[in-house]
């Protein structure tokens, strides 16, 4: 991919004349980590057998936030027609969807930090599911529509965020594309099946009451997969995954086999991480033997402020850029699909309908070879750097470049993204033949999930104490980004149309991410050290210093 040679003296030399050393815990303590019996500790004590079940699971509980938010769209005309409310009346169940996407992740992604990942997953399915039911047996109610869509948003929207955390969980830096890349792209390819789906089982049951018994069944069935299979993965809970979970935190198959992740840790050097230092802000762990027990926090909701708070580091700002602007533009070129397919090539419902599939295609294709990417760009740039892969124990990051891992052959992508962009607005407003646009909708699908995907893989890898925290100032981002794009759509087309409109936003979103994509490359690594300097003076600050740790601090104050 880039050509670009990396030398790790030179970035550690200009790091040392801008930043001071960091006297970090991990700093502090051995590089490579032992157990009892002298043998390096894992990264992770799970198998990959056990890593592959987890990654379906995964699949499954994120196609719930993009399936439903899009597999109500083809109902609109019929629930206004039902409640006898205005469309725009309807149309509001829609924002008060987004709004609630924005705000689930804040509640619930910062929790799953401190008090592990399932008692979480159970919690929002169990609300999915719940407010599903509601929304099929309502027949007359649009104040309850309104409060049962919000709830049915509230449970669905945090999944993205924890997924994040999960493959943080799993997989070191190195081997983490090959968690996120089928995820996403399952994601992905929701939203583009879902007016299809809901569509058609509208069309075949004549009315709306069965898409929400669809998604009733939808929500109980993964329930039910979550509580027999997904198990414990937070590193605060269960450690390296050697340490037992407990309550709410074990599975319902470990309950009835007895033992078998006992066993495993047994097998495997039983280490524990202790706390949130499961992967301290350095990037290396700080550990306990198997023999030790941690005092395990009571459930609570944290600070729902905490992933806020990660927007204004100027090394996570333009990262939230890079890949919450290209989501923004993908959702506004979904939304223009409906007005520009039937306004210029006259499709009918049916036809508009099938055009979300190319874009479908697009993000699963982007989505699994991007992850093959991300890991292949990560082993390249360590070759480049002289830095040799721990895939045991997990790489230290601190001396790592993984701005310019991450970042790698982003600039070829940008040139494409630009360039498709562009074309998208010009050929329908050009009235190119209707491949032309089909095309460069499966092309900017893929573009827009490879750097969304990338990038937000750079933020859990920046945050890895708290990746589900860091995941969810993402969502934050993207979701604003995405609000304001369609808002503006439908009045800047009619004053500009929509070649302008589009290459308007050529110019923001592909000029605003050359720009800041090279500033990642160039600062990333130095912004990043300066922050842990921040943080770690902060915690010698701190009245809790024996508590807890610079991710924890960064987050917090």
């Amino acid at each position: 991919m880039s050509g670009e040679r990396i030398v790790r003296p030179a970035v550690e030399a200009t790091t040392a004349a801008t930043t001071p050393a960091i006297a970090s815990p991990s700093e502090i303590s051995p590089k490579l980590e032992t157990n009892a019996t002298g043998l390096p500790i894992p990264y992770t004590a799970f198998t990959p057998r056990h890593k592959h079940l987890i990654t379906i699971i995964l699949t499954l509980t994120m196609l719930a936030s993009p399936l439903t938010a899009t597999i109500y769209l083809p109902l609109l005309p019929l629930l206004a027609n039902h409640f006898r409310v205005s469309l725009q009346a309807i149309n509001l169940t829609i924002t008060l969807y987004i709004v609630f996407q924005a705000i689930s992740p804040l509640l619930f992604a910062t929790a799953s930090d401190s008090s592990g990942r399932r008692p979480i997953y159970l919690m929002t399915y169990a609300l999915y599911t719940a407010a599903s039911l509601g929304l099929a047996l309502n027949r007359h109610s649009y104040a309850a529509l309104l409060i049962l869509r919000a709830l049915q948003s509230l449970g669905a929207s945090a999944v993205l965020a924890i997924a994040f955390g999960v493959a943080a969980d799993l997989s070191p830096p190195a081997e983490r594309g090959s968690i996120l890349g089928p995820t996403q792209g399952a994601a992905n390819l929701a939203v583009c099946l879902g007016p299809v789906i809901g569509g058609w089982v509208a069309l075949g049951s004549g009315g709306f009451e069965w898409v929400f018994w669809a998604l009733v069944i939808f929500g109980g069935t993964v329930l039910c997969i979550v509580v027999l299979a997904l198990p414990e993965t937070a590193r605060n809970v269960v450690g390296n995954g050697s340490k037992e979970a407990t309550g709410w935190n074990r599975t319902v198959w470990d309950i009835l086999m007895g033992g078998m992740r006992g066993k495993r840790k047994e097998s495997r050097g039983g280490c524990d991480l202790e706390g949130t230092n499961g992967k301290a802000e350095s990037g290396s762990s700080t550990m306990k033997q198997s023999g030790k027990t941690d005092k395990r926090e009571k459930f609570k909701l944290a600070n729902p402020l905490a992933p806020i708070r990660i927007i204004f580091w100027k090394d996570t700002a333009l990262i939230l850029w890079m890949a919450g602007s290209p989501y923004a533009i993908w959702y506004c070129i979904q939304a223009s699909i409906p007005t520009i397919f039937k306004d210029v090539y006259g499709f009918n419902e049916l036809q508009i309908g099938l055009s979300y599939l190319t874009g479908g295609a697009g993000t699963v294709v982007g989505g699994y070879v991007n992850g093959k990417l991300m890991d292949r760009n990560y082993k390249a740039t360590a070759r480049e750097a002289g830095h040799t892969i721990d895939k045991i124990s997990g790489d230290d990051l601190v001396n790592f470049p993984i701005e310019r891992a991450r970042s790698r052959g982003s600039w070829y992508l940008l040139a494409t993204y630009i360039c498709a962009l562009t074309g998208y607005g010009w050929s329908v407003q050009a009235n190119a033949h209707k491949c032309v646009p089909l095309i460069l909708q499966f092309v900017l699908a893929a573009l827009c999930t490879c750097f969304q995907q990338t990038f937000n893989a750079l933020l859990v890898d920046i945050f890895p104490a708290s990746p589900s925290t860091a995941a969810a100032s993402s969502n934050i981002t993207r979701c604003a980004l995405s609000a304001i794009a369609v808002a503006i759509l439908e009045p800047l087309v009619n004053a500009m149309g929509r070649g302008w409109f589009f290459t308007l936003l050529t110019i923001l979103s592909g000029g605003g991410g050359v720009i800041a994509n090279w500033t990642i490359r160039r600062y990333g690594m130095d912004w990043r050290r300066q922050r842990l300097l921040t943080t770690e003076e902060r915690l010698k600050g701190s009245v809790s210093t024996n508590t807890q740790t610079p991710n924890d601090t960064e987050i917090k104050q």
